[in-house]
């Protein structure tokens, strides 16, 4: 199982110190966030996509580019890529450019973002947000999968013989992840290609997660990618630690009261009994995470939450500290205890290729798809 952090990139006021960081320090900060994660043996660091104050990551793979200089082992990834207002032919071909330069530790979460005023900035119409997002992801996975790509749809140009470049490393696309709070047709999305699922697990009770996860493992099974428990799924998670869990609840609650995603709303308490968010020490962590197995069923991948509402990297240094130190360990070796011997690990791309490897061994090339899980032309 992987363990590791994404990141928003708010730059939210320190409602301690009334101190606001500049956008230079914030961006710095996230790439410090990302090395510490590796130190601390994480596995994967995935940063969010914006393109509106207050957030400053609005150029996912120029940070994951310059992450994947300075570290060796860590999986590169997105907490969204926003598949309806980028260009497919451009997510293909900068997604391959960043696989090369971190030597395949490279994969993504498609979704559609959390701003409606992007689709005009990009010149699309966000009622259309849903066939955006079908048809953009069947072109990109041909341009990953096919060497010239003929293309006519609805939302774009025509291709004509056209190939993206750089082709994907040793012929393996990124491992695609696609991500939801509330829309069942992109879990069917995730079910049909046989791509994973994340699901953010921070604003809503278990059991509106529970209806789109379950949703993702029935189909998955259905379109005969393996049983529902094989399924790949990832889950979000917010946490803030201290070793004891008073002194966590005190220091946390300003920054919580204050946020600008849910302050001035619920209560701590009530927001930490509604929704997965912990506050507390690594013990509660540990015992609220692996609860998640109970909702959801085994999983590949959690990654938590943990630098947003304005609080100093300082402090999100040391919750990185617990986490490495504390808790994950923990969480592996009770995780791998209870998963059975025939539910996978996370795809990488070693796995990838190895598969792919095996596919061609047998004389199947698995290129291409006819049509997107909507009908999509191609």
């Amino acid at each position: 199982m992987q363990f590791g952090i994404f990141s928003v990139g708010d730059v939210t006021p320190d409602p301690t110190t009334g101190t606001t960081p500049t956008e230079a320090e914030r961006i710095k900060a996230m790439v410090a966030i990302a090395l510490k994660a590796e130190e601390v043996g994480l596995d994967v660091f995935a940063t969010g996509e914006h393109h509106n104050p207050p957030f400053v990551p609005s150029s996912p793979t120029t940070m994951l580019g310059y992450i994947a200089a300075r570290t060796e082992r860590l999986i590169l990834s997105t907490a969204t890529t926003l598949i309806t207002t980028n260009d497919p032919v451009k997510i293909a071909e900068d997604y391959a450019m960043l696989q090369h330069l971190a030597d395949g530790r490279v994969d993504l979460v498609m979704g559609r973002g959390n701003t409606g005023p992007v689709y005009p900035w990009f010149g699309q119409d966000i009622r259309q947000g849903l066939p955006l997002a079908v048809e953009n992801y069947h072109l990109l996975r041909r341009l990953w999968r096919e060497d010239v790509v003929d293309w006519e749809g609805k939302f774009r140009t025509a291709l004509r013989g056209f190939t993206s470049t750089p082709r994907p490393l040793d012929g393996v696309p990124p491992f695609v992840w696609h991500g939801s709070i509330r829309t069942p047709e992109i879990a069917e999305q995730a079910a049909y290609y046989g791509d994973g699922f994340f699901a953010n697990n921070i604003f809503w009770p278990k059991e509106h997660y529970q209806k789109l996860i379950g949703l993702y493992r029935r189909r998955y099974e259905h379109y005969g990618h393996g049983s529902a428990d094989q399924a790949i799924v990832g889950l979000g998670g917010q946490v803030f630690m201290r070793k004891n869990s008073q002194d966590a609840v005190r220091e946390f609650r300003p920054y919580f009261d204050n946020a600008p995603v849910y302050g001035h709303g619920p209560s701590l308490e009530e927001f930490s009994e509604a929704t997965p968010l912990t506050v507390g020490s690594p013990q509660q962590v540990i015992d609220r995470t692996l609860s998640f197995r109970d909702h959801f069923g085994d999983y590949q991948r959690q990654l938590f939450l943990m630098d947003h509402a304005g609080l100093p990297l300082k402090t999100v240094l040391e919750q990185l500290d617990l986490l490495g130190e504390e808790v994950v360990p923990v969480l592996r070796k009770e995780f791998a205890a209870l998963r059975p011997a025939h539910v996978p690990d996370a795809p990488t791309h070693a796995s990838l290729r190895a598969a792919a490897e095996a596919r061609a061994a047998g004389g199947d090339s698995g290129a291409g798809d006819a049509a997107g899980p909507a009908g999509t032309a191609s």
